[in-house]
């Protein structure tokens, strides 16, 4: 009996070894993108992330490096936004927030345009802050509103593009770029961007599969439409995409304890007495079934959070494989390992990927078959 229980003590002990490794990564696909920047005091991940993909499409397509003006989108998406929530009456979201296909919508009304043409920033600024910016949108909403005249002027809209014009820039209507002239509009067909060949991909069972539908989250305020499918198919969207060197976007949830930017890693624990143990070494993770993410999305345990960019996959020293997820907080070694990427484990994109955006071309054959794209 002694002996017995002595093999299992030491199995046991071996288990916890084993469990405590620390992660050792070896890249299996690393697709070109370009430099982690930071997003600064802004909630505009949404805009970086997006953009970020862009830069890497542009890669792709044309084999050239472009640093693309993130605030440009974020310019002209402002207005939007006010006029949804005023014409709406206030009941309808206004917010730093966004997703991809607001940039996709800007894209294809308002342009592309490089950084040096369009920055957000003004002389001696190094970095973003819209703290200010926004209290004074929100305000200007919600007094539009409450609409104190009892009948609402036609200045409002003139209005928003005044606050916006001394905070962010007046908009670029044509600019000079490698010494060719370009407006807004020629710069993305330049840059071989059609909006229209990016979809956003799900997966969630309170709409049909392979239907098109509207997924109520908070910042859909532009209610666009996602193409749902089973999620063993949108991952296997994912791993197609990378594979034929496709960069993908992506909305998740971060606001988990198992997301760490500080340490590189995002992933879901088996028992949660790991969870923190788990952002420096590896442990035994959840199997995530298609029910189980339905549940904590309707439990509002997955809540849409924050957008990055999908690059690459590594695995670690067990053969686990984790997803290279670019983010927009900057490349400090004191809050983002990995030079400022996320390595997602398969279990953790698998439960708190809320969408994909990619274009078109990247999606498996059968599935594009299926969602008649």
């Amino acid at each position: 009996m002694h002996f017995r229980y002595l093999l299992i003590g030491l199995f046991l002990t071996s288990a916890t070894l084993f469990a405590q490794e620390p992660y050792t990564f070896t890249a299996q696909i690393d697709l070109e993108a370009t430099p982690v920047i930071s997003q600064g005091r802004t909630g505009t991940c949404w805009s970086f992330s997006s953009t970020s993909f862009l830069e890497s499409e542009i890669i792709r397509l044309t084999g050239k490096q472009v640093d693309l003006s993130e605030m440009y989108t974020v310019r002209n998406t402002y207005p939007k936004k006010l006029e949804n929530f005023v014409m709406r009456q206030g009941k309808a979201q206004f917010s730093e927030g966004g997703l991809a296909h607001d940039v996709m919508n800007s894209v294809a009304a308002y342009g592309l345009v490089p950084h040096e043409a369009f920055s957000g920033l003004f002389q001696n600024e190094t970095g973003h802050n819209h703290a200010e910016l926004v209290a004074v949108l929100e305000a200007m909403a919600k007094t539009y509103v409450d609409n104190p005249g009892r009948s609402l002027s036609k200045k409002w809209k003139p209005a928003t593009e005044a606050v916006l014009d001394i905070y962010l820039g007046k908009n670029v209507n044509n600019f000079t770029y490698e010494g060719k002239q370009y407006t807004p509009e020629s710069f993305r067909e330049a840059m071989k961007i059609v909006p229209e060949n990016y979809v956003t991909l799900t997966s969630f069972t309170h709409a049909p599969f392979y239907s098109e539908f509207i997924l109520n989250i908070p910042d859909n305020w532009s209610y666009g439409s996602f193409h749902n499918l089973p999620l063993d198919e949108m991952m296997a969207a994912i791993d197609n995409a990378l594979a034929k060197g496709f960069t993908v976007e992506l909305d998740c949830d971060v606001s988990e304890r198992t997301f760490s930017s500080k340490d590189g890693v995002a992933v879901i624990p088996l028992r949660e007495e790991n969870n923190i143990k788990a952002l420096q070494g590896v442990y035994p993770e959840k199997k995530i079934t298609q029910e189980y993410r339905q549940d904590e999305f309707e439990n509002f345990t997955t809540t849409d959070d924050h957008l990055m960019h999908i690059t690459g996959t590594l695995t670690d020293q067990n053969g686990t494989k984790y997803y290279k997820v670019k983010n927009s907080w900057g490349t400090d070694e004191s809050r983002n390992a990995n030079g400022g990427f996320v390595y997602f484990s398969e279990a953790y994109m698998r439960l708190k990927a809320i969408s994909i955006t990619l274009h078109k071309d990247a999606i498996p054959s059968n599935t594009a078959k299926k969602l008649s794209l």
